[in-house]
């Protein structure tokens, strides 16, 4: 018989007051079996009400029957993305929507425990930047353990590039939910950087890498086609960090401006050390722009990039500002302060407030997301959890601790629901049916504005 102590400990779990890892160890403690404590712990969270019967599974993710018993023993998942200084919340509110699709799942999948390893490949005295070596690091961790059966990573295209080899010689699934660049999946021949891609990413021959998030010719074309066929811009300077994310999404957005019919003043890399940009902007300014674009991310200095061009060209109805997703979170309007006001930044998705207006299941999984976080998730974080889920769709589908079963059922997902519509991987690992909008900065925050497409 189990010690009567058992129903407080359940109740406080179910209450949130005891974390998945501590009931456990003290269920184990109490003498409950490690099958009992899976099932406990899927009922509490079937229980949790409304979020499982909306978000659980049958609801979200593919039809694979969900194993919620943990007899066969412990299966690990690893993630790897910045997790301090500018990408605190980007990476802290991802880590939290991964948490909390395995809490959905009852802490189980195809009959194991799941556990979940998060890590961190960015450095916090450096803006949080991702470093090459500690992504390495933490590839080879997740390589090196043999209970971990999949690596959701990374929010860098430049991270994947290491990792992505290291992970395929393995054997071993990986997943992102925020890679754009499109030499990952598929060659781009326009992108003198990327040939040979993505063929040297995969040296034994076989795919192991997906991405449920729109790549960068889907996103820097749509972002071009809105600037010249709904603005009405014909003078662009296009700036990028010099990093393969910002300066392959910058060409495509040149190169589409042009197929269009308008006219790039420049194509410019700038230093993310350098102090101020007041010259360079002075600079453009001379030019003539309508609109000025810039390939980059969040921790390159792009705010102090859009602070000095309002100081030189102040009107953002006169000259716009555009930017990618890797500018798409509060972290970016928060450090540009009213410089940001009138922002466009495209993603290659949907936002939360796009989500919430959608209704559904995007509609539920935000205000879950709100509530346990106390504000709005990070646009990335919703990615993220469908990461998750395919993941645990994937074990499901697998039902052993086997690396090459859970790839094969990994990248073989079709008919995914989502957060937003359904969609199925291709055969380079890219979603069927990604979906682009761009977004304003409005009083502060980062507001949804339109959906937008690539030329047709």
């Amino acid at each position: 018989m189990v010690d009567s102590r058992f129903d407080g400990l359940l109740s406080d779990f179910r209450a949130g007051k005891v974390d998945r890892r501590t009931f456990i160890v003290r269920a184990v403690a109490l003498g409950v079996s490690v099958g009992a404590i899976g099932s406990y712990m899927n009922a509490a969270a079937q229980d949790a009400s409304p979020e499982a019967g909306a978000l659980g599974p049958g609801s979200i993710g593919t039809s694979v029957e969900h194993i919620s018993t943990t007899d066969k023993g412990t299966i690990k998942v690893y993630s790897s993305f910045p997790l301090s200084a500018s990408y605190e919340q980007i990476g802290g509110d991802s880590r939290e929507a991964i948490k909390y699709a395995i809490e959905l799942w009852g802490g189980a999948a195809g009959g194991y425990a799941i556990e979940y390893v998060a890590l961190d490949d960015g450095v916090a005295a450096n803006q949080g930047n991702w470093d090459g070596a500690l992504e390495a690091e933490n590839a080879a961790q997740a390589i090196g353990d043999a209970d971990c059966m999949a690596y959701m990573a990374t929010y860098n295209s430049g991270a994947a590039m290491v990792s992505i080899p290291l992970t395929n010689e393995a054997g071993l699934v990986m997943v992102s939910g925020a890679n754009t660049a499109i030499q990952l999946t598929r060659p781009d021949p326009q992108n003198p950087d990327a040939e040979g891609y993505p063929d040297v990413l995969y040296p034994s021959g076989t795919r192991n890498y997906c991405r449920v998030i729109a790549a960068d010719d889907l996103q820097g074309a749509a972002g071009a086609n809105y600037a010249i066929n709904e603005l009405g811009r014909t003078r662009a300077f296009v700036l990028h960090d010099n990093q393969t994310y910002g300066k392959g999404l910058a060409d495509v957005f040149k190169r589409t401006f042009e197929e269009l019919g308008g006219e790039v003043l420049g194509f410019e890399g700038y230093d993310a050390n350098a102090p101020d940009y007041q010259a360079l902007m002075s600079r453009i300014a001379a030019l003539g722009p309508d609109i000025v674009y810039a390939g980059a991310i969040v921790s390159l200095n792009t705010s102090k990039v859009l602070i000095d061009m309002r100081d030189v060209m102040p009107d953002p109805e006169e000259v716009v500002f555009m930017g990618p997703d890797g500018l798409i979170n509060q972290a970016f309007v928060d450090g540009a302060g009213e410089a940001a006001e009138g922002a466009l930044l495209t993603f290659g998705g949907l936002p939360p407030e796009s989500l919430e207006a959608l209704g559904g299941a995007g509609a539920e999984w935000v205000g879950q997301m709100r509530e346990r976080l106390g504000r709005d998730p990070d646009a990335y974080a919703s990615y993220w959890f469908q990461v998750a889920v395919v993941v645990l769709n994937g074990i499901d589908a697998a039902a052993d601790k086997d690396r090459a079963k859970v790839l094969e059922a990994v990248m073989g997902t079709t008919d995914f629901q989502g957060l937003a519509g359904s969609w199925s991987f291709t055969e380079t690992g890219d979603a069927d049916a990604p979906q682009l909008t761009v977004n304003k900065v409005v009083d502060g925050v980062i507001k949804f504005d339109a959906a937008i497409a690539p030329p047709a």
